[in-house]
Parts: C-alpha cells; structure tokens; sequence
C-alpha cells in the first residue's frame, strides 16, 4: 500500500457515510477548510483488475477522491479499505494538497480542468474542456467563476448528488450560493454558470448538493438537500450586486 505517510491525531475522525457509497472527510487545513468525499464507483465490465488488487478486499472499483482530505495514514488506510480510487479530482485550484503523494500512493489519474492544471507541475494529469463522461453514473461539469478552471462533479445515484467545490457553498441558512470573495475570478460568471444548472438539471435529477467548503453551515446534516428547489428561489439579482465578503 506503499509507504507510511505522517499521521496528525487531530485529523483522525472517521469519515461520515453521506450515502451508502458516499463518505465525507474532516475539512482539511491545507486546503482551508476544504471537505473532499470518497464516491465508490464500480468498474465497467471490460475492466480487468489484478489478483493483487481483487485480495485487498472492499468495494474495488473506480472510486472517485473528490478533492484532497488530509494525507494521513488514518485517511490512507480508510481509502485503501474501500479498494482504493482510480480518480483524484481536483474540483479547484483550492481543493488541492499532496496530489503527488495522492497519484503515488493509490495509483490514481487526476482530473482536473484545463485551466488549472499548470498549478501541479510534476504531477501527470487529465485535462478536460468543457465536461466529461467518467462513468455510467458520473460525469465532471466546468463550471468557472470562482477560479478559471472550477468545476464540479455529478452523480446520478440518490436522485442526483452534485459536489460543487467552493462553486457553491451553504450560506448561514444551509442554502447553497455561489459566494463572491476578495479573490474570485469572475463574479458575473460565476453567476451565469450557477444559473445554468437550473437549465442543465431538474428537480428530478439534482436532489442533494455536497459543497466543498462551509460544511459548517449544514448544521449537523451532511448534504444540501431539496437543491434544485433552492437554486430556485435563490435571488440572483441580489447576488449580483453582492460585495465581496473577504
């Protein structure tokens, strides 16, 4: 499973199961906060595994990191019991923390956006443009505005679960909003392409949003529930002339 990585007790919560085949890590402090999930995907059928990876046991499949957790022999360890992962993606350039240590110690491609990907030199990496296909029930969406290269991850299961990065995050009611910072990118475009969602899904398809960042907000639940609807009755107007917060 490859070499021991530093441990920090602080860091040592157990993953809290969002789904059956969800998990949502502790905020990490290299990423500011950040939330990173581990999705458990399973291979397409003309995919061959080796003995040695059908003998670690778990759920072997093409599990998906979403973002980075922090790289601790506890995290390392629950990762290598849910069989691993095939994919770190880097939702946004603030999401990332030891993607070396990452693609090193499970073997994963990364996948992060385009416009991002000259922030991980040395790090061989999958770009994508506007969106791609990753599996039957997932698929990565480029959402730009809080940084250039922003993007988001859909999962179909559970009515629809998209983890959106710090594209959206809960305000101080739970409700998800894009959030306009000293140092986002581009304001009304972030706007425009968090609007696109209500075009791009529907109340049918986009149950849950799982944020990146201000889990805090979530009061204890551990997803934005209902989201479609409150992308609803979100007031764009009134976000468009929002001042930056920090």
């Amino acid at each position: 499973m490859g070499q021991s990585i530093s441990t920090q007790s602080t860091k040592d919560k157990q993953p809290q199961t969002v789904f059956d085949t969800i998990f949502a890590f502790a905020p990490n402090r290299e990423t500011l906060g950040g939330t990173a999930y581990l999705i458990l995907e399973d291979l397409a059928p003309w995919v061959q595994t080796t003995d040695k990876e059908a003998d670690q046991g778990g759920h072997k499949g093409a599990n998906i990191l979403v973002d980075c957790p922090a790289l601790t022999d506890f995290h390392r360890e629950f990762i290598h019991s849910k069989g691993g992962i095939q994919t770190l993606f880097i939702t946004h350039r603030g999401g990332m923390a030891r993607v070396k240590e990452f693609q090193r110690e499970f073997n994963a491609q990364v996948l992060i956006q385009e416009q991002e990907a000259y922030l991980l030199p040395g790090v061989e990496t999958v770009v994508f443009h506007r969106d791609r296909t990753l599996s039957s029930t997932s698929k990565v969406i480029w959402n730009p505005g809080h940084s250039p290269g922003s993007a988001s991850l859909y999962y179909s299961n559970y009515g629809g679960v998209l983890f959106t990065g710090r594209h959206l995050v809960p305000d101080r009611n739970g409700a998800p909003v894009p959030l306009r910072l000293s140092k986002t990118f581009h304001w009304p475009r972030q706007l425009r392409y968090a609007q696109q969602l209500l075009s791009d899904f529907t109340a049918d398809d986009l149950s849950y949003i799982c944020p990146g960042a201000s889990t805090g907000y979530l009061r204890g639940d551990k997803t934005i529930k209902a989201a479609y609807q409150q992308l609803e009755s979100t007031n764009w107007q009134a976000l468009a002339a929002a001042k930056p917060v920090i």
